[in-house]
């Protein structure tokens, strides 16, 4: 299962099915993204697609009846409506249409009505609707779907329909559980299965002896797990520079060429990210040196062209030198701006403070240390806040807890009041979701390290990686036939009896790189189960607060949800859960 090769090879085709010859691609904004991930630009201009054109822009561009069009679409309602207009006066010579998802019959007549000129070749469906981050790791970038613990109605449908396209891509016909606890889940799940019975003849794959699993969770299960600094290349990337699409915005970053204000960190574009995107940070530094040793040799061989021979062979070896001098350039500026900010805002000693939190039973130790780190001047407002979240989320019903203390601290140092104000957010989401057979503390009795002696034993980065994600405890009960039918129902109550060997877990709420590691790491120590992850957004901590907000804030119409105060509470009444 790799959802990555299933969207390449469906790109791969509808190129190759319009024939030879110059060729435009015509995308929306989504299809943009999903094409951007998975293909570079060099690779498509070498398929003979020569122009990238968006519809919504496209409308007045020249007549060009020489090229080939193949058109990529999402099968929305506008896109139908916009594509229509563009055949009823068609700018180039014929039409190759793609939908990356199930296309209805009335949409299919209003684009045949509007070809009068009889351009269109062929329309099929390509169930390529979400973007394949990496082989086992997929996204639908949906910022904010859940409003007031409700699913906003659109982002409800986008999720089905990427969903139903990853399915389909996989020819997977799954048993659909979901947690139990969650009516988001659970509303996903059925709207699935009703699509999957309703389209029966798509999904006409055969279950054979083992049996596909779609499992949907609810991000409350886990809201610890976004919350941590990370220390894995491209999850430490995302944490601190953000990626978006397989691209990192390098605009600020001290030191940066100006000609590299964006750059592309794919594992099928780029070989030194591939080896080195889950290595630990603390062995990324050698890794580079080797890098930066290996092209400076190629440097070297590059200044001695004293024959026709020495020239022959430069010319040959040019294109591979200068694509590795841009890699060398682009993780050394990647690795210096990640080493700048952990220095600098002092995120070691707090990245320690919030695996105690995540891992340890150390309430009067935790508490010392975070207050005394609030009074740092080094450690920014969004790393002091996370903090005081952590400390909400974990010690919530502990009868000496401090959290209005730690708010007030927050307030002292200046803290903007969005911050403040996410506190008791990140308290009203975790209690959404918390049951006795979902609590996020189901971690602590795996990964709770008490003995100080384990990590002198282990080495120094394992006090940075403790923390294992609720997600690992799931995994290991689907491969041990363990995960309750009461905790994880079947939607439509399907027997969930039968040897399950592949797994499409999608979690509502935004999945994280730890949780895509945690994947990557399950499989390749358990080879008869294949593991494909995604998720409505792949979250660092600020998108994830920004989540949150919308989730707790404000109402599925998109108004602001007034709680009731707590007056009579110490501080400034406006947190009446945080007493």
């Amino acid at each position: 299962m790799n959802v990555l090769l299933a969207v390449r090879m469906y790109i791969s085709k509808m190129i190759q099915d319009s024939g030879p010859g110059m060729k435009v691609l015509l995308m929306d904004r989504e299809t943009i993204g999903v094409v951007s991930v998975a293909y570079a630009q060099s690779e498509i201009l070498q398929k003979e697609v020569y122009l990238f054109e968006q519809i919504d822009k496209s409308g007045h561009g020249p007549i060009m009846k020489h090229l080939k069009c193949v058109v990529f679409l999402r099968p929305s309602q506008e896109n139908v409506q916009l594509l229509a207009t563009e055949l009823k006066s068609p700018r180039y010579g014929v039409y190759y249409i793609y939908f990356s998802g199930i296309i209805s019959k009335a949409a299919i007549k209003v684009l045949a009505e509007s070809d009068e000129q009889e351009v269109v070749r062929e329309i099929q469906e390509f169930y390529a609707d979400f973007f394949a981050i990496g082989p086992h790791l997929f996204s639908l970038n949906l910022e904010k779907p859940i409003h007031g613990m409700e699913w906003n109605p659109n982002s409800l449908q986008r999720s089905v329909q990427g969903v139903l396209s990853v399915l389909l891509s996989l020819k997977k016909n799954p048993i659909i559980r979901y947690q139990h606890f969650s009516p988001l889940a659970r509303r996903l799940a059925e709207s699935i299965r009703d699509t999957v019975l309703k389209e029966s003849s798509l999904f006409h794959f055969q279950r054979g002896e083992s049996v596909p699993l779609l499992l949907i969770l609810d991000r409350r299960c886990d809201p610890i797990t976004p919350l941590l600094n990370q220390w894995t290349y491209q999850a430490m990337v995302h944490e601190l520079l953000t990626i978006k699409n397989n691209r990192v915005s390098l605009v600020g970053v001290p030191g940066a060429p100006k000609d590299m204000s964006e750059v592309l960190l794919s594992a099928e574009q780029d070989e030194f990210y591939a080896n080195n995107m889950y290595l630990n940070f603390g062995d990324i530094g050698q890794t580079i040196k080797s890098l930066m040793d290996e092209f400076q040799a190629k440097a070297k061989s590059h200044q001695k062209v004293e024959s026709i021979a020495d020239m022959k062979a430069f010319v040959e070896n040019y294109p591979q030198f200068k694509k590795m001098s841009g890699a060398v350039t682009k993780h050394v500026t990647l690795v210096g701006e990640l080493s700048r900010v952990v220095t600098q805002h002092n995120l070691l000693e707090i990245s320690e403070a919030e695996q105690e939190l995540s891992c340890q039973e150390e309430h009067s130790q935790s508490l010392t240390k975070i207050r005394r780190l609030l009074a740092t001047d080094q450690i920014r407002d969004i790393d002091a806040s996370r903090l005081v979240f952590l400390y909400a989320i974990r010690y919530n019903k502990h009868p000496n807890k401090d959290i209005l203390g730690l708010v007030e601290l927050l307030r002292r140092r200046g803290t903007p009041d969005r911050l403040i104000d996410s506190v008791d957010d990140m308290l009203r989401y975790s209690n959404s979701g918390e049951t006795v057979s979902s609590s996020f503390l189901t971690t602590k009795d795996v990964t709770k390290i008490t003995e100080k002696i384990f990590k002198g034993l282990k080495g120094v980065e394992n006090v940075f990686t403790q923390h294992s994600p609720v997600l690992k405890d799931i995994m290991d009960n689907i491969v041990k036939g363990r995960l309750s039918e009461d905790a994880f129902p079947a939607a439509g109550g399907e027997s969930t009896a039968g040897r399950i060997q592949d797994v499409i877990i999608f979690m509502v709420g935004g999945v994280t790189h730890e949780e895509s590691f945690a994947v990557h790491q399950f499989c390749r120590a358990n080879t008869g189960i294949r593991i494909v992850l995604g998720g409505t957004l792949i979250h660092n901590s600020q998108s994830f607060m920004t989540d949150v907000e919308a989730a707790v804030r404000y109402s599925a119409s998109g108004t602001s949800l007034k709680y009731p105060q707590n007056s009579s509470s110490s501080g400034s009444g406006r947190h009446p859960k945080l007493t």
